[in-house]
């Protein structure tokens, strides 16, 4: 095992850094997870088809907001390794009013998704009706997320993991608990359905948001960082610094996660029964793309913190490590959604129709979805290195130019249906996961030989 020497000590410290980060990451499908169980069985189809519905919009504006959010964690990481302690908390005020500002866009442009948006996407108007009034309270918790992402991201830059993940963990109780209590209609209370589940993601991410920025600022274990946070005398160039980082990486998600929410509406053409089971599937596919993202937060820290203290060797030998790392993750999460496909699909409803379309997507699913942990290790560990840009075209040929197409030729003009949407889609994470690797495989080779 000579040839694995020079990863070990970086399996250690990229598991370490990562477990924390995917038991948090995990937090934002959760919240989708529990919905789609409460709905599911205390409401029925036509509420899970319009959480689907609504979800396929917002989950699109969540994820531009978490791109954006990430631009501080290579920042953060980088600094810190280059030993600019200061800058950290100049980083954080800059990042936490561009967050905030960008929290308070898309609440707007949930608003106006609810009011105008659904009611032109050909879909059930039985289920439109159940999808408004839910993306717009989602859309809601969109600035509590965005505050407490800012400070997660800080924190996580430092290399500090299990403080966010705790707060996860709490928060997502606490939403579930919410949930059932709202849905269902107890204590008094009378069944919100849909509604419910808004005013439950709303509390748990207010409360998440709070715990974070209290931890962030007021910990020890980062009193030498906050020294430089302050509102007062922000400049300019920290604003173009923390968006050049952000925007990029909010691009590359906003070109992904468009072409599995344009998935959603063209499934949604195909019927209640497809849609539902295009999102009980969906929401297992996110836990494991989100721990994933763990994996991933571990290749960017890691590298960028390597890359401030100029060792491009432990550079590449990092990141090779995360590319080890995320396909011995999802040999085991394939098998798990291969070998428990029946009892998993019946997690969501009672329909047969939809258990049917459910369990023939989890096979595919266990088979391909390495493409997606492949492209977020490739994604992450060029984010690291500061290599924005390039990824952003790779996201946008592959899932713009490639994926979508073919998800749309497959699935509506052919007798493939939902699974032909699905074939598309993750053709096009293959061809992201290579064209992300031979990205980094050049830089890092051209960065040794200098």
């Amino acid at each position: 095992m000579k040839i694995l020497a020079p990863y070990i000590k970086h399996y250690k410290s990229n598991i370490r850094l990562a477990f924390p980060v995917m038991i948090t990451q995990l937090g934002h499908p959760l919240v989708g997870f529990s919905s789609s169980v409460i709905l599911g069985h205390f409401a029925g189809t036509i509420p899970l088809a319009a959480l689907a519905l609504s979800n396929g919009y917002f989950n699109l504006l969540m994820i531009i907001g978490i791109g954006i959010s990430y631009g501080l964690t290579p920042l953060i990481a980088h600094a810190n390794g280059s030993r600019y302690y200061f800058l950290c908390g100049r980083l954080l005020a800059h990042s936490l009013v561009v967050n905030i500002l960008t929290g308070l866009l898309l609440v707007i442009v949930a608003l106006s998704g609810s009011v105008f948006m659904l009611d032109h996407l050909g879909q059930q108007s039985n289920v439109v009706a159940q999808a408004k009034p839910l993306l717009l309270l989602m859309g809601i918790s969109l600035l509590p997320l965005m505050v407490f992402l800012t400070f997660k991201q800080f924190v996580e830059g430092l290399g500090l993991t299990r403080q966010a993940m705790q707060v996860s963990l709490w928060g997502n109780a606490i939403n579930i608990v919410i949930g059932i209590v709202l849905v269902k209609g107890m204590f008094g209370i009378s069944p919100m359905g849909v509604k419910g589940v808004g005013i439950a993601a709303i509390a748990d991410r207010a409360i998440m948001a709070i715990a974070m920025a209290w931890y962030a600022i007021k910990s020890k274990r980062t009193r030498l960082y906050v020294r430089g946070f302050s509102l007062l005398g922000l400049k300019l160039d920290l604003f173009k610094n923390n968006l050049r980082s952000g925007l990029p990486i909010a691009l590359q998600n906003v070109f992904e996660i468009s072409a599995f929410s344009a998935a959603v509406f063209m499934t949604g053409w195909l019927g209640a029964a497809p849609l539902a089971a295009y999102q009980a599937t969906m929401i297992m596919v996110a836990m494991i793309y989100y721990a994933a993202c763990g994996i991933g937060t571990a290749a960017a820290v890691n590298t960028g913190f390597f890359r401030g203290r100029k060792e491009p060797q432990q550079v590449r030998f990092s990141a090779l490590s995360n590319y080890h790392l995320v396909i011995a993750f999802h040999l085991l999460t394939g098998l798990t959604l291969f070998v428990f496909r029946g009892f998993l699909s019946r997690f969501f409803s009672a329909d047969a129709a939809v258990i049917a379309m459910v369990i023939q997507l989890l096979i595919f699913a266990s088979i391909v979805e390495v493409f997606d942990g492949l492209q977020i290790i490739g994604l992450s560990v060029l984010r690291g290195m500061g290599d924005v840009r390039f990824p952003t075209l790779i996201a946008f040929v592959a899932y713009w130019l490639i994926a979508l197409p073919l998800a749309y030729v497959l699935g509506l003009h052919t007798h493939l249906g939902v699974f032909g949407i699905w074939v598309g889609l993750y053709i096009g994470l293959a061809i992201a996961s290579a064209g992300l690797y031979l990205r980094f495989n050049r830089l890092s080779k051209q960065t040794l030989s200098y």
